[in-house]
Protein backbone atom coordinates (compact mmCIF):
# COMPACT_ATOMS: atom_id res chain seq x y z
CA UNK A 1 0.00 0.00 0.00
CA UNK A 2 1.23 3.47 -0.92
CA UNK A 3 0.35 6.63 0.96
CA UNK A 4 0.04 10.10 -0.48
CA UNK A 5 0.28 12.86 2.12
CA UNK A 6 -0.94 16.38 1.43
CA UNK A 7 0.53 18.95 3.79
CA UNK A 8 -1.65 21.89 4.93
CA UNK A 9 0.11 25.22 4.28
CA UNK A 10 -0.55 28.94 4.23
CA UNK A 11 -0.68 30.62 0.79
CA UNK A 12 2.85 32.01 1.29
CA UNK A 13 4.16 28.58 2.22
CA UNK A 14 2.47 27.15 -0.85
CA UNK A 15 4.38 29.54 -3.11
CA UNK A 16 7.66 28.82 -1.34
CA UNK A 17 7.24 25.05 -1.36
CA UNK A 18 9.07 24.56 -4.66
CA UNK A 19 8.12 23.47 -8.19
CA UNK A 20 5.77 26.45 -8.31
CA UNK A 21 5.44 26.70 -12.11
CA UNK A 22 4.57 23.04 -12.55
CA UNK A 23 2.13 23.16 -9.65
CA UNK A 24 0.37 26.29 -10.96
CA UNK A 25 0.01 24.76 -14.43
CA UNK A 26 -1.30 21.54 -12.91
CA UNK A 27 -3.72 23.45 -10.69
CA UNK A 28 -5.22 25.39 -13.60
CA UNK A 29 -5.34 22.29 -15.81
CA UNK A 30 -7.12 20.36 -13.07
CA UNK A 31 -9.69 23.08 -12.40
CA UNK A 32 -10.33 23.54 -16.13
CA UNK A 33 -10.86 19.83 -16.70
CA UNK A 34 -13.06 19.69 -13.60
CA UNK A 35 -15.33 22.35 -15.10
CA UNK A 36 -15.42 20.46 -18.40
CA UNK A 37 -16.36 17.25 -16.60
CA UNK A 38 -19.18 19.00 -14.75
CA UNK A 39 -20.56 20.25 -18.06
CA UNK A 40 -20.37 16.70 -19.47
CA UNK A 41 -22.30 15.27 -16.52
CA UNK A 42 -25.00 17.95 -16.85
CA UNK A 43 -25.41 17.35 -20.59
CA UNK A 44 -25.61 13.58 -20.03
CA UNK A 45 -28.76 14.27 -18.01
CA UNK A 46 -28.54 11.01 -16.06
CA UNK A 47 -27.88 12.40 -12.60
CA UNK A 48 -25.34 14.67 -10.92
CA UNK A 49 -23.14 14.47 -7.86
CA UNK A 50 -24.77 15.75 -4.62
CA UNK A 51 -23.30 19.27 -4.68
CA UNK A 52 -24.21 19.73 -8.35
CA UNK A 53 -27.76 18.51 -7.65
CA UNK A 54 -27.84 21.36 -5.15
CA UNK A 55 -26.38 23.86 -7.64
CA UNK A 56 -28.77 22.73 -10.38
CA UNK A 57 -31.75 23.00 -8.06
CA UNK A 58 -30.87 26.58 -7.13
CA UNK A 59 -30.12 27.55 -10.74
CA UNK A 60 -33.53 26.27 -11.86
CA UNK A 61 -35.19 28.93 -9.68
CA UNK A 62 -32.94 31.89 -10.44
CA UNK A 63 -32.09 33.84 -13.60
CA UNK A 64 -28.48 32.75 -13.20
CA UNK A 65 -26.31 30.28 -15.06
CA UNK A 66 -25.23 27.02 -13.46
CA UNK A 67 -21.62 28.22 -13.30
CA UNK A 68 -22.62 31.48 -11.65
CA UNK A 69 -24.56 29.59 -8.98
CA UNK A 70 -21.53 27.34 -8.44
CA UNK A 71 -19.33 30.39 -7.87
CA UNK A 72 -21.81 32.01 -5.46
CA UNK A 73 -22.24 28.80 -3.44
CA UNK A 74 -18.47 28.30 -3.33
CA UNK A 75 -17.99 31.82 -1.99
CA UNK A 76 -20.74 31.28 0.59
CA UNK A 77 -19.13 28.03 1.74
CA UNK A 78 -15.84 29.90 2.16
CA UNK A 79 -17.58 32.19 4.65
CA UNK A 80 -18.31 29.10 6.74
CA UNK A 81 -14.55 28.55 6.99
CA UNK A 82 -14.23 31.61 9.22
CA UNK A 83 -15.73 30.13 12.42
CA UNK A 84 -13.93 26.87 11.63
CA UNK A 85 -10.61 28.79 11.50
CA UNK A 86 -9.74 27.28 8.14
CA UNK A 87 -7.07 28.95 5.97
CA UNK A 88 -7.95 29.06 2.26
CA UNK A 89 -5.14 28.44 -0.19
CA UNK A 90 -4.48 29.85 -3.63
CA UNK A 91 -6.13 26.78 -5.10
CA UNK A 92 -9.18 27.33 -2.92
CA UNK A 93 -9.85 30.76 -4.40
CA UNK A 94 -9.07 29.59 -7.93
CA UNK A 95 -11.43 26.66 -7.43
CA UNK A 96 -14.35 28.98 -6.68
CA UNK A 97 -13.85 31.06 -9.83
CA UNK A 98 -12.35 28.85 -12.54
CA UNK A 99 -14.65 25.82 -12.28
CA UNK A 100 -17.82 27.88 -12.57
CA UNK A 101 -16.57 29.81 -15.60
CA UNK A 102 -15.37 26.69 -17.41
CA UNK A 103 -18.59 24.82 -16.65
CA UNK A 104 -20.64 27.59 -18.27
CA UNK A 105 -18.33 27.61 -21.30
CA UNK A 106 -18.66 23.83 -21.64
CA UNK A 107 -22.45 24.00 -21.42
CA UNK A 108 -22.45 26.66 -24.14
CA UNK A 109 -20.31 24.51 -26.45
CA UNK A 110 -21.79 21.08 -25.70
CA UNK A 111 -25.33 19.96 -26.52
CA UNK A 112 -27.12 16.99 -24.96
CA UNK A 113 -26.87 13.94 -27.24
CA UNK A 114 -30.14 12.46 -28.43
CA UNK A 115 -28.96 8.85 -28.38
CA UNK A 116 -28.92 7.15 -24.97
CA UNK A 117 -25.66 5.34 -25.70
CA UNK A 118 -23.95 8.70 -26.25
CA UNK A 119 -25.40 10.04 -23.00
CA UNK A 120 -24.08 7.00 -21.13
CA UNK A 121 -20.64 7.49 -22.69
CA UNK A 122 -20.77 11.17 -21.75
CA UNK A 123 -21.63 10.21 -18.16
CA UNK A 124 -18.79 7.67 -17.92
CA UNK A 125 -16.31 10.04 -19.51
CA UNK A 126 -17.42 12.84 -17.21
CA UNK A 127 -16.89 10.76 -14.08
CA UNK A 128 -13.46 9.56 -15.25
CA UNK A 129 -12.39 13.09 -16.22
CA UNK A 130 -13.72 14.45 -12.93
CA UNK A 131 -11.56 12.02 -10.97
CA UNK A 132 -8.48 12.86 -13.04
CA UNK A 133 -9.14 16.58 -12.68
CA UNK A 134 -9.60 16.27 -8.93
CA UNK A 135 -6.29 14.44 -8.60
CA UNK A 136 -4.55 17.13 -10.66
CA UNK A 137 -5.69 20.11 -8.60
CA UNK A 138 -5.44 18.33 -5.24
CA UNK A 139 -1.99 17.04 -6.13
CA UNK A 140 -0.77 20.54 -6.94
CA UNK A 141 -0.97 21.19 -3.17
CA UNK A 142 -2.42 24.69 -3.36
CA UNK A 143 -5.18 23.98 -0.87
CA UNK A 144 -8.52 22.13 -0.92
CA UNK A 145 -11.67 23.29 -2.63
CA UNK A 146 -14.18 25.20 -0.49
CA UNK A 147 -16.50 22.21 -0.04
CA UNK A 148 -13.70 19.81 0.93
CA UNK A 149 -12.31 22.42 3.30
CA UNK A 150 -15.71 22.71 4.96
CA UNK A 151 -15.65 18.96 5.53
CA UNK A 152 -12.12 18.85 6.98
CA UNK A 153 -12.85 21.89 9.15
CA UNK A 154 -15.94 20.25 10.61
CA UNK A 155 -14.01 17.01 11.19
CA UNK A 156 -11.33 18.92 13.10
CA UNK A 157 -13.81 20.94 15.16
CA UNK A 158 -16.34 18.19 15.96
CA UNK A 159 -14.00 15.24 16.31
CA UNK A 160 -16.33 13.17 14.13
CA UNK A 161 -15.11 10.83 11.41
CA UNK A 162 -14.54 12.02 7.84
CA UNK A 163 -17.03 9.41 6.65
CA UNK A 164 -19.80 10.69 8.95
CA UNK A 165 -19.19 14.39 8.26
CA UNK A 166 -18.89 13.99 4.49
CA UNK A 167 -21.94 11.75 4.28
CA UNK A 168 -23.98 14.18 6.40
CA UNK A 169 -23.00 17.18 4.27
CA UNK A 170 -23.61 15.46 0.94
CA UNK A 171 -26.94 13.92 2.00
CA UNK A 172 -28.08 17.37 3.16
CA UNK A 173 -27.21 19.17 -0.08
CA UNK A 174 -28.54 16.24 -2.14
CA UNK A 175 -31.94 16.30 -0.43
CA UNK A 176 -32.22 20.08 -0.63
CA UNK A 177 -31.13 20.07 -4.27
CA UNK A 178 -33.58 17.30 -5.16
CA UNK A 179 -36.41 19.19 -3.46
CA UNK A 180 -35.51 22.24 -5.56
CA UNK A 181 -35.58 20.24 -8.79
CA UNK A 182 -31.99 19.06 -9.10
CA UNK A 183 -31.26 16.11 -11.39
CA UNK A 184 -30.90 12.83 -9.48
CA UNK A 185 -30.48 9.52 -11.29
CA UNK A 186 -28.23 6.59 -12.00
CA UNK A 187 -25.36 9.03 -12.57
CA UNK A 188 -25.68 10.20 -8.97
CA UNK A 189 -25.17 6.65 -7.72
CA UNK A 190 -22.35 5.88 -10.15
CA UNK A 191 -20.57 9.09 -9.22
CA UNK A 192 -20.80 8.28 -5.51
CA UNK A 193 -19.42 4.78 -6.08
CA UNK A 194 -16.70 5.56 -8.63
CA UNK A 195 -15.31 9.00 -7.82
CA UNK A 196 -13.37 7.95 -4.71
CA UNK A 197 -11.52 5.04 -6.37
CA UNK A 198 -10.88 7.16 -9.48
CA UNK A 199 -9.26 10.01 -7.53
CA UNK A 200 -7.33 7.48 -5.45
CA UNK A 201 -6.02 5.88 -8.64
CA UNK A 202 -4.74 9.12 -10.14
CA UNK A 203 -3.66 11.07 -7.05
CA UNK A 204 -0.31 9.29 -6.42
CA UNK A 205 0.61 9.97 -10.05
CA UNK A 206 -0.01 13.72 -9.85
CA UNK A 207 0.90 14.69 -6.29
CA UNK A 208 3.88 17.03 -6.68
CA UNK A 209 6.61 16.47 -4.06
CA UNK A 210 7.23 19.71 -2.18
CA UNK A 211 9.24 21.01 0.75
CA UNK A 212 6.92 20.65 3.72
CA UNK A 213 6.98 23.65 6.09
CA UNK A 214 8.54 23.22 9.52
CA UNK A 215 5.80 23.38 12.21
CA UNK A 216 6.04 26.42 14.48
CA UNK A 217 6.38 25.85 18.23
CA UNK A 218 2.94 27.43 18.77
CA UNK A 219 1.19 24.96 16.52
CA UNK A 220 -0.74 22.47 18.59
CA UNK A 221 -4.17 20.94 18.79
CA UNK A 222 -5.76 23.56 16.54
CA UNK A 223 -3.38 22.84 13.68
CA UNK A 224 -5.14 20.91 10.94
CA UNK A 225 -3.65 17.47 10.32
CA UNK A 226 -2.17 16.58 6.97
CA UNK A 227 -4.67 15.06 4.56
CA UNK A 228 -3.51 11.51 3.91
CA UNK A 229 -4.94 9.42 1.11
CA UNK A 230 -4.11 5.74 0.93
CA UNK A 231 -4.00 3.76 -2.30
CA UNK A 232 -3.14 0.25 -3.37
Amino acid sequence: MTRTTLTPMTPLQQLRAGRTTRRLVQLLAGLTLYGVSMGMLIRAGLGLDPWDVFHFGIASHLPLSFGTVTIIVGAAVLLLWIPLRQMPGLGTIANVIVIGLVTDATLWLLDRPSAMVLRVLLLGGGILLNGLAGALYIGSQFGPGPRDGLMTGLVRRTGRSIRLVRTSIELTVLLIGFALGGVVGVGTVLYAVLIGPTVQLFLPLFTVPIEAPTPRPTEGADAAPADTISGL
